[in-house]
């Protein structure tokens, strides 16, 4: 299974991608996760990406390109994989689809969690104080919500014109959330 999921900073990705890779058995690759592991590692890439990331800009596609590209190519995503944060533009949708035609597969689905924008503020405002979340800053989050409306909200309707497109209520209970994402993934053919 090749999955995506979607959905603007603080919808819920990361704790729900935890679950679906579980269910699914495949490993759940989370762009964040590995920019703030080279950040805290302080490798140039960690260097140049908390640049972006300080701001609540994307980290430029090509950087992003090649660690997914590594990433998707490791042995455990053989089998299929959850992409959390990746694709964020049009671009790297078309960069994603040459890596998954490289294996010789397809997108299963792109996910969407859909949450109200002042709801994920809060989210966000609260992770900041719960979690020591530097980045987590009112005005950064803001800022991010306004790229993922610019940037990413677009490639809804590429996967949805593909009809692989699944939107789920983000808003909940973590495991009604997980229920809703499994009952929208239950049509998919085995892949």
């Amino acid at each position: 299974m090749r999955l995506i999921l979607m959905g603007p900073p603080g919808a819920g990705k990361g704790t729900q991608a935890t679950f679906v890779a579980q269910h699914y058995s495949i490993p759940a690759i989370s762009t964040g996760d590995i920019f703030r592991a080279n950040v805290s590692e302080g490798t140039p890439l960690g260097k140049e990406a908390q640049r972006y990331m300080d701001a609540g800009e994307y980290v430029p596609d090509d950087v992003t390109n090649k660690m997914v590209r590594n990433r998707i190519d490791e042995p455990d995503a053989e089998g299929g994989f959850l992409l959390d944060g990746y694709p964020r533009t049009v671009a790297q949708v078309e960069e994603l689809d040459g890596m998954i035609a490289h294996t010789g597969h397809r997108l299963d689905a792109a996910i969407v969690l859909t949450v109200d924008e002042e709801e994920i503020v809060q989210r966000l405002l609260q992770r900041a104080q719960t979690d020591g979340r530097a980045d987590d800053t009112e005005e950064v989050i803001r800022r991010r919500q306004e790229v993922y409306a610019e940037q990413t909200a677009p490639l809804i309707e590429t996967y949805r014109e593909r009809g692989i497109l699944r939107e789920v209520d983000g808003l909940g209970e973590v495991e009604e959330i997980t229920r809703r994402i499994f009952a929208a993934l239950d049509d998919l053919p085995e892949s």
